[in-house]
This record gives C-alpha cells, structure tokens and sequence, in this order.
C-alpha cells in the first residue's frame, strides 16, 4: 500500500520561505516521478514541481522557477520542496504525488497516488 505523508506547511510571511517534505512508502522502481501540485479552493490544481528520481531530471511550473527548490533523499525515502521569495499567490493546500510514466504533471491526470496535503498561507 502506498502512502505519502507531507509535512512543513503553515504560516509565513510575504517573502519569506518554507520547506515542505513528503515520506514515501510503498512505491515501487516503475513510480519513477514525484512531485507537488497545490490547489486553491474553487480553482483547478496546478502541477508545481516533479522529480523523475533515477535521473534526478526536474521541472517547475514557470510562476515558482528560480524560486523553488524540489529535491529527493533515497535514504529517507522522501522529497522535499524548498520554498523561497513566497508570495500572496502561492498560498495554496499542497499535495505530494507519485507516478509511473505517462501520466500528466500539469493537470494531476492520471497519477495514482496522492497524500492529503499541507497548507501554505502566507501573508503581508
């Protein structure tokens, strides 16, 4: 059984950071992607950053480039996504997520497993 457990959210202010983490288990070599999506109540989600874990191959959606940091620890069985420079805009519930190939990291189509989420808020 596959669960993804994510931890690090809460309250920050405007241009400050928070790292979100998210424990994996359960997954096998063919989940080969992980990542974050966020989603704002009454707005589609949005695929935030991914990993592909045996190249290390990453991609973020263009409005946190240069600004989030997602990265994986084998050893720990974890990712974890290094938010900095936040904004009003990217207070949102966080969801870690897993995948095979094929399915769509922009939309969350297709991706089997999700954990519940952690809340961001940030504030002026």
């Amino acid at each position: 059984q596959v669960q993804l457990v994510e931890s690090g959210g809460g309250s920050v202010q405007v241009g400050g950071s928070l790292t979100l983490s998210c424990a994996a288990s359960g997954l096998t070599n063919s989940d080969n992607i992980m990542g974050w999506f966020r989603q704002v109540s009454g707005k589609e989600r949005e695929g935030v950053a991914q990993i592909y874990i045996r190249s290390g191959s990453t991609h973020y959606h263009p409005s946190v480039s240069g600004r989030f940091t997602i990265t994986h620890d084998p050893a720990k069985k974890s990712i974890f996504l290094q938010m900095t420079s936040l904004k009003s805009d990217d207070t949102a519930t966080y969801f870690c997520a897993a995948s095979g190939p094929g399915t769509d990291w922009q939309t969350g189509r297709g991706i089997p497993y999700w954990g519940k989420g952690t809340l961001v808020t940030v504030s002026s």
